[in-house]
C-alpha cells in the first residue's frame, strides 16, 4: 500500500521538502500544475525540477511503492543522475519479467548504502591523521625535554657523589636525584615506544586508505577513488582548455558466464576484462571498476571520439580470443563488453556526463552489444 504524505512534520514529510517533492499550501494538485514555460535560467531550472518530481511520482505510482525516505532517495539518485548505475538496474529490472517491487527495491537500496559507509571513513581517517599528528609531535617534544633532564640531573648526580663531607641532607637529596633520575629515563622509554606505535599506527592508516580505494578483485581503483580523480581531472582540464572524455564499459551477458560456470570463473573473466582495459590506460587514461561486471574510464586530451576509438581497440582485441576455463579446460567462448563515450564538458557537470555515457552504453547493450556508442548531446 502507498504511504501518504501529510502536511506535519513527519519524517517523509521533511524529506519530501528537501527532495523540493512538498506542495505548497493552495497549490494545484500534482499532474495539475503547468510547468513554467519562460526561457530564462529560473524556468529551466524549474522545469527540470518539474519533470523529475514527475519523474519519481511516475516511478513509485507505478510500481505501486511506498512513498519511503528510502524509496525517495533510491528514486532520487537513480533519475537524477547522481546515480548512472542505480538508473541502469532500475530500467533493466523495470523491463524483465519480474518487475519492480517494493522487497526488490529494498535489497537494491540496502546494495547502494555503501558511499554513505565511504563517508564515515573519511571523516574518521582525518581525524585519527589529526591526532596522529598532533600525538607525534607532542611525543617528539616530551621526549626531547625529558632526554635533556635525565642528561643534566645525572651530571648533578656524579657531582654530589664526588662529595664526600656534605652531610646527611645531601646523601638523602643525592638518592633522592638518582630516584628522579630513575624516572625520568623510565619516562623516557615510555615516550619512545608510544613514538614507535604512533609510527606504526600511521603505516595502518596509510594502508587502510589505500584498501579503501581500490577494489579487492581486481586491484583497479575502486568507484569511490574514480570519483575523486574525476573531479581532480575535471577542474585541470578546464584550467587547461583540454578535452576530457568519459567511458562506461559492461561485459556482455555475464550472467551467462556466472550460470555455466560458476562465480568463481565469472571473477576470472571479470579480471580478463580489467587487464584489457589497463593495457590502453596510462597517466591520462585511468580505469576503475564501478561495480560488478562494469567499468568506468577516464580519458585526459582525447575527444570523445578519439576515447571510443582507442576503447573500440580493446574491445576487438577482446573479442577475437577465446578464453578457456584453466580449472575446467572448459571454453568460455567469446566474451566481449559494450560501451558508451560522453564529454564530459558537454553537459556542465561530471554527474551529467557520466549520466549521459550510462545511457550510451545502454543503446550499445540495446543495439547488439559487442560496440561503442558515443553519448549525443542534448
Amino acid at each position: 500500500m502507498t504511504t501518504k504524505a501529510t502536511p506535519s512534520n513527519e519524517p517523509v514529510g521533511r524529506l519530501l521538502d528537501w527532495l523540493g517533492l512538498r506542495q505548497a499550501r493552495g497549490a494545484p494538485p500534482a499532474g495539475r500544475h503547468a510547468p513554467p514555460d519562460g526561457g530564462g535560467t529560473r524556468d529551466l531550472a524549474q522545469l527540470a525540477r518539474h519533470q523529475l518530481i514527475g519523474t519519481i511520482m511516475a516511478f513509485l505510482v507505478d510500481n505501486d511503492l511506498d512513498v519511503s525516505p528510502t524509496n525517495l532517495l533510491l528514486a532520487h539518485a537513480a533519475f537524477s543522475g547522481m546515480n548512472p548505475h542505480l538508473a541502469r538496474q532500475i530500467t533493466t529490472r523495470s523491463q524483465s519479467a519480474d518487475g519492480i517491487s517494493q522487497q526488490w527495491l529494498n535489497e537494491l537500496g540496502e546494495q547502494n548504502s555503501a558511499p554513505a559507509d565511504h563517508a564515515d571513513l573519511d571523516r574518521l581517517m582525518t581525524r585519527l591523521e589529526t591526532n596522529l599528528e598532533s600525538f607525534h609531535v607532542h611525543a617528539k617534544e616530551a621526549r626531547t625535554v625529558t632526554s635533556d633532564y635525565g642528561t643534566e640531573l645525572e651530571q648533578h648526580v656524579d657531582d654530589l657523589e664526588q662529595l664526600q663531607k656534605t652531610g646527611r641532607i645531601v646523601s638523602s637529596l643525592a638518592d633522592l636525584a638518582k630516584a628522579m633520575l630513575e624516572r625520568t629515563r623510565k619516562a623516557e622509554d615510555h615516550m619512545r615506544k608510544s613514538e614507535d606505535e604512533a609510527k606504526a599506527l600511521r603505516r595502518s592508516l596509510d594502508r587502510a586508505k589505500r584498501d579503501a580505494e581500490l577494489d579487492f578483485l581486481t586491484g583497479l581503483p575502486n568507484r569511490r577513488a574514480f570519483e575523486i580523480l574525476l573531479e581532480r581531472h575535471y577542474k585541470e582540464a578546464r584550467a587547461a582548455c583540454e578535452p576530457l572524455s568519459v567511458a562506461f564499459c559492461d561485459i556482455d551477458e555475464f550472467k551467462k558466464v556466472n550460470d555455466l560456470h560458476g562465480h568463481e570463473a565469472g571473477d576470472r573473466v571479470i579480471k580478463a576484462i580489467a587487464d584489457t582495459l589497463s593495457r590502453i590506460s596510462d597517466d591520462r587514461c585511468h580505469v576503475a571498476r564501478h561495480g560488478g561486471e562494469e567499468f568506468v574510464m577516464l580519458f585526459r586530451g582525447l575527444t570523445p571520439t578519439q576515447a571510443a576509438e582507442r576503447l573500440d581497440e580493446a574491445r576487438e582485441g577482446l573479442a577475437g580470443r577465446r578464453l578457456i576455463n584453466r580449472k575446467t579446460d572448459e571454453p568460455f567462448g567469446q566474451i566481449t563488453f559494450s560501451g558508451g563515450v560522453a564529454d564530459v564538458f558537454g553537459y556542465g557537470e561530471t554527474r551529467g556526463a557520466l549520466k549521459a555515457a550510462d545511457d550510451a552504453l545502454y543503446k550499445a547493450k540495446a543495439g547488439g552489444r559487442n560496440r561503442i556508442e558515443l553519448a549525443e548531446l542534448s
